[in-house]
């Protein structure tokens, strides 16, 4: 993510020379960037695909994390929570920018989405567009705001490292030994630069053969005010929200929501504790995941979809689904604790002679602790 991150920063900086955010000039900036700038192309489409490799790589680590229990590291993960939450509003900044069709008609439908605090919200909107609509005041805005960010960003970077290195990285095995660590190099960073090489060259594949895999046709259209799309739908890694946004009813309701999928990823730090780290050793908290994971395509899918039936009604599922292991997958872990704790207590209270109360007992150890039963004999 890094180098990702460089590449981002650097082509940036090589369409920033060239761009010119003004409402009248800015998608007539991109196609002279495109057709007359040398090489102008190459970094266009790099930084927009980048883009869109960034956030895979984002959600696969977030993914880990969540897998592996690493939100337990508090501070690590709510600076990690911060940076993402950060990257996606970079990330709409720039999609704002070409100002084509669903640039401008995004922009209008997210920002709008203000309108919904009580009593201010429609003044925090105004103030945002620097008018009564989506103007030329917004791009500049949006565009100074693109730019400067990322600085926010590569601080919480260093703070998020400096938190990693605090405690250190967590492992599959869930545990903190420090009495089989291995060197940095050549072990790990030559793992991490074939993880470059490959992610590198997977986004240069899609440079050169697939330009516009990740693009909007409505955004090779300038943008009319007076026209609106019959589908709009903001880049794939906000299909997610998006869908959970329209999948209420309530316009008030489906913003909170939307916040709510983001800001959720908070309240795992909150998550009580089971007695081995990581889902891989609780096979019930393995399929809810998987099912997590599912329900998060699903509502990527289904974001790309026309509100309508059958998507509409999938969507609310999805949505059902997909907050229901944050509140619930705490809950199976817990429950596997216990049955394993049951049946133990119960093979040596077979073996002892004393089973106690089945059902209340083999509980009260579990959440008090004996000494008459300690883990190794699990």
């Amino acid at each position: 993510m890094g180098a990702l991150f460089l590449v981002q920063a650097v082509s940036g900086l090589v369409l920033a020379c060239h761009y010119t955010a003004h409402e009248l000039y800015a998608f007539g900036s991109v196609v002279h960037i495109v057709h007359d700038v040398n090489y102008g192309w190459f970094f266009r489409s790099l930084h927009s695909n980048g883009a869109s490799v960034f956030f895979i790589c984002i959600y696969c680590h977030i993914g880990r994390g969540i897998y592996y229990h690493s939100f337990f590291l508090k501070k690590v993960w709510c600076v990690g929570v911060m940076m993402y939450i950060i990257l996606m509003c970079i990330a709409f900044l720039g999609y704002v920018l070409p100002w084509g069709q669903m640039s401008y008609w995004g922009a209008t439908v997210i920002t709008n989405l203000f309108s919904a605090i009580p009593y201010i919200g429609l003044d925090i909107t105004k103030w945002v567009w620097g008018g009564f609509s989506v103007c030329d005041a917004t791009l500049k805005r949006f565009y100074i705001l693109h730019l400067y960010l990322p600085f926010l960003l590569v601080g919480l970077f260093f703070l998020h490292m400096y938190y990693l290195h605090q405690v250190g990285s967590n492992n599959p095995l869930g545990v903190e030994d420090y009495g089989d660590l291995v060197t940095f190099h050549p072990y790990y960073s030559f793992k991490d630069f074939l993880g470059v090489v490959g992610v590198v060259g997977g986004l240069l594949m899609i440079v050169f053969f697939s330009p516009d895999l990740f693009s909007s046709p409505e955004n090779f259209i300038p943008a009319n005010p007076y026209k609106t799309p019959s589908h709009i739908e903001p880049e794939w890694y906000f299909l997610f929200a998006y869908t959970i946004l329209r999948s209420v009813p309530s316009k008030s309701g489906g913003v909170m929501a939307l916040g709510f999928s983001v800001v959720v990823l908070f309240f795992l730090v909150l998550r009580p504790k089971s007695f081995h780290l990581g889902s891989q050793f609780y096979p019930l908290s393995q399929l809810f995941f998987w099912l997590f994971v599912s329900s998060f395509l699903m509502l990527t899918y289904i974001g790309m979809r026309p509100a309508e039936s059958p998507y509409y009604e999938l969507g609310y599922y999805a949505m059902v689904l997909y907050f229901s292991y944050f509140m619930f997958g705490w809950c199976l872990e817990r429950f596997w604790d216990y049955f394993m704790v049951h049946l133990q207590y119960s093979r040596l209270g077979s073996r002892r002679g004393n089973w106690g109360v089945l059902g209340i007992w083999p509980f009260n150890l579990w959440y008090h602790g004996s000494a008459e039963l300690s883990w190794k004999d699990l």
